[in-house]
């Protein structure tokens, strides 16, 4: 193509080899957050793991090259030494990729990699981030990023930051974050894309969402706090398959945010319901955890992992049912995230690890090149919240009050196998065969029909 022309392709325009509109795109949300020329936009991504650092790279990819406009970051802990056996491993995903290796050259970076290779120098994961290689995804090479280590240094004027810390570590991060916005005159976007929840039984029984950590750690308004999620693999997004998501929260920053974000490999919805979005994407890391048992078990019985899908998302519009009034429907963008996380993904991997052998539960929930295996924490946050007799309904076949956890009979299992270790992999399998269990559509009719709706376990009054 000549340059200076225009050509058609794929349904999408390109100009000069850049697709036209990006910058209009740009242009038009700085307009929405009142930027003056000449004054960047900042965004940077908190936390490095797999989906954080490829939603940086994504954004870096897009727009990082209107570098007078917008600055794209992202923050990592300073430290963390790649071992020998993924440094080897790197090497060779350097080697076998013509462009990367071309790259590093050019950048005078490829040298470093041979020494580590050889055992004559460390490594660092922060160091390695900004030649676009994530320590949770080695094999999936990403951009160049800019990596900040210090943490005041990286967010003490971002007008937008993306958490991508697990659950586990965001009260903690946000809280020291906290201290570095006391004479902030206007508050910052947060975009979190944590997957999780904890459980706090007092005052009165109820969870905590990240968003809700975030904004009671920094006092930032939840209506500048957004979810992001959807039905995604992060280094499949980075490749290109197509994906979609979905953006929630309030009106004002979801519908702007949704139409920055969109590309044409990644498409984002804005939709209001944060709270159920927010819980659904704890719960598919709870039951993904299952799924990978059921996987492997099973020798990929496709029978057995439907009966077990049946199950586990009944279970999920139950408990949802507890804490929405009008939850949004286990359907579209939701389900399919539900699915993709128990076909394929890390808590997924850790439950067939769990059910092989091949992995035993002593070495936590922190897995080195996986990162945090996050539906670990939320069984036992889950399961505590809904064993709390305060919170009784009425069972069904026996007609006498029950703790909610009682008509969640996968979620009761992974509790004993996995938190206190009373049952191996295999009652996943007895669970499921149990003669006594209910068909699943019940489940999902008591949850419907009755007013199970707990104000309470979203801190509400």
């Amino acid at each position: 193509m000549v340059a200076g022309t225009v050509e058609v392709m794929n349904h999408s325009i390109f100009l000069n080899g850049i697709p036209n509109g990006l910058e209009e795109k740009l242009d038009e949300f700085r307009q929405v957050l009142g930027k003056a020329e000449g004054d960047l936009l900042k965004i940077v991504g908190v936390g490095a793991g797999a989906w954080g650092s490829v939603f940086a790279a994504l954004l870096q990819d897009s727009y990082g090259q209107f570098r007078d406009k917008i600055q794209i970051r992202i923050w990592r802990r300073p430290g963390r030494a790649v071992d020998r056996a993924t440094a080897e491993h790197l090497f060779e995903v350097i080697n076998a990729r013509e462009n990367v290796l071309r790259r590093l050259i050019w950048r005078c970076a490829y040298l470093k990699y041979v020494e580590a290779r050889l055992g004559d120098r460390t490594l660092y994961a922060d160091e390695i981030l900004k030649d676009g290689f994530c320590l949770n995804m080695i094999d999936t090479p990403l951009c160049p990023l800019k990596v900040v280590t210090n943490l005041q240094e990286a967010v003490w004027d971002a007008d937008i930051v993306v958490n991508g810390l697990p659950s586990t570590e965001t009260r903690e991060v946000f809280e020291e974050i906290s201290r570095y916005w006391k004479e902030r005159l206007t508050m910052p976007i947060i975009i979190s894309l944590a997957k999780g929840i904890e459980a706090a039984l007092e005052p009165v029984p109820h969870i905590i969402t990240p968003t809700q950590m975030i904004n009671r750690a920094t006092g930032v308004p939840i209506e500048n706090i957004l979810y992001l999620g959807g039905p995604n693999i992060a280094s499949e997004i980075y490749n290109k398959e197509y994906a979609n998501a979905r953006i929630c929260g309030a009106e004002k920053w979801r519908i702007p945010l949704a139409k920055f974000l969109r590309q044409p490999h990644f498409i984002v919805w804005d939709n209001s319901d944060l709270v159920t979005h927010e819980v659904m994407g704890g719960l598919k890391n709870v039951y993904a955890i299952g799924a990978g048992m059921v996987a492997a078990l099973t020798n990929e019985s496709a029978t057995s992992k439907s009966v077990y899908f049946a199950h586990c998302t009944s279970e999920m519009i139950f408990i949802t049912h507890l804490l929405t009034k009008e939850p949004e429907k286990l359907a579209g963008p939701l389900l399919a995230d539900t699915y993709v996380t128990l076909l394929k993904g890390r808590n997924a991997w850790y439950g067939q690890m769990i059910a092989k052998g091949e992995l035993s539960l002593d070495v936590g929930d922190s897995i080195i090149g996986k990162g945090m295996i996050q539906g670990v924490s939320a069984v036992e946050a889950f399961y505590e919240l809904l064993s709390q007799s305060s919170l009784s309904v009425l069972h069904p076949g026996e007609k006498r009050a029950v703790a909610p956890v009682e008509l969640c009979p996968i979620l009761k299992t992974l509790y004993k196998i996995l938190i206190r270790r009373e049952q191996k992999a295999q009652a996943i399998l007895q669970a499921l065969r149990d003669e006594t269990l209910n068909d699943p559509r019940d489940r999902i009719e008591i949850a419907q029909t009755h007013a199970f709706f707990r104000p309470s376990l979203l801190g509400q009054p």
